[in-house]
């Protein structure tokens, strides 16, 4: 099993930034990617962004070149760099484990973007 912790959610001004921190402990080789996903009131889970045990990257098109997903592998931690925040950015956001069983989810930690 996996277990994640997330940290680093808040409130944050439109064009900020934050850094949200996922501790990643339990069978992390069975790891084959790790994913941020956000989920705003009244519409669909989206997935945000995946970096893959080999270091490949993906974004969704809403955060491409303002979001970076990065992992730690000595602190075994997945960060999740937010700049230039917006409005629409609002939303509970996910640290996910992807192993071949299924997927394992965190709590959820909150950003909300406004003035």
């Amino acid at each position: 099993q996996v277990q994640l912790m997330e940290s680093g959610g808040g409130l944050v001004q439109p064009g900020g930034s934050l850094r949200l921190s996922c501790v990643v402990s339990g069978n992390i080789f069975s790891i084959e990617a790790m994913s941020w996903y956000r989920q705003a009131p009244g519409k669909q889970r989206e997935l945000v962004a995946t970096i893959t045990s080999t270091g490949n990257t993906n974004y969704a098109d809403s955060v491409k070149g303002r979001f970076t997903i990065s992992r730690d592998n000595t602190e075994n931690t997945v960060y999740l760099q937010m700049r230039s925040l917006k409005p629409e950015d609002t939303a509970l956001y996910y640290c996910v484990a992807n192993v071949p069983s299924g997927r394992a989810w965190a709590q959820g930690t909150q950003v909300t973007v406004s003035s």
